[in-house]
């Protein structure tokens, strides 16, 4: 089974992350993993979502859920 890649554009329309915001993050070598095939960048659907799940922002109400 092949798994589908998203390009900068693809992940900007379904994240809301602008292409520019990835460019930087890439040049910063932060941000979600990517590949590059020949000159073009790609991501996978599963390395953008782990990225977004490692940095959450903890809430009172998050907080309050761990302690329990």
């Amino acid at each position: 089974m092949q798994k589908k890649t998203l390009t900068p554009g693809d992940v900007s329309e379904m994240y809301r992350i602008p292409v520019g915001s990835l460019a930087n993050l890439r040049h910063k070598k932060e941000g979600p993993r990517y590949y590059k095939v020949g000159r073009r960048v790609r991501y996978f659907v599963e390395d953008i979502e782990r990225w977004i799940k490692s940095e959450p922002v903890l809430t009172k109400d998050s907080i309050e859920e761990i302690r329990q």
